[in-house]
């Protein structure tokens, strides 16, 4: 199932946060973005949504909006222990039909070019690579998918 995150998730979100993106510390060289986000705003402001499991314990959240025509989807997590379930997926699959519901036919997202791991999985999920920039300090790849 997957909900609207509420105040009262934020624990649990900001935990996931950790968990998953732990490895790349030492990768990058700092804490990636997402360690680093203001989940409370987030949550506040509607755009942070989560994915349980049928007896409705956390697995993992997706953050997106609506930004200049499309939806910005700006990070998604799963815990560990939930990996390879297809929770990923799902929740990515929830922000494209959400855009649809929207009006909104592309969205765009982007990763560290040196979460290799995401590198891979986009391609798959129908997201193609349109550019590459350093953001605060952050070496990103920027990809779309049109929603059809």
């Amino acid at each position: 199932m997957i909900r609207s995150a509420t105040a009262s998730d934020e624990a649990s979100i900001r935990a996931c946060a950790e968990l998953a993106y732990e490895g790349y510390v030492h990768v990058m060289g700092r804490k990636p973005a997402p360690m680093l986000a203001d989940y409370a705003a987030q949550i506040a402001a509607g755009i942070v949504y989560l994915a349980t499991d049928e007896q409705g314990n956390f697995q993992g959240f997706i953050v997106f909006y609506a930004k200049d025509g499309h939806l910005l989807l700006e990070n998604v997590a799963v815990l560990p222990g939930a990996a390879g379930r297809g929770v990923g997926k799902s929740l990515i699959t929830f922000c494209e039909q959400t855009g649809r519901q929207l009006g909104i036919n592309t969205v765009q997202l982007y990763t560290n070019e040196r979460m290799s791991d995401n590198l891979l999985i986009y391609p798959k999920l129908g997201y193609v690579q349109v550019a590459r920039r350093t953001e605060a300090g952050f070496n990103r790849v920027y990809f779309e998918k049109r929603l059809i």
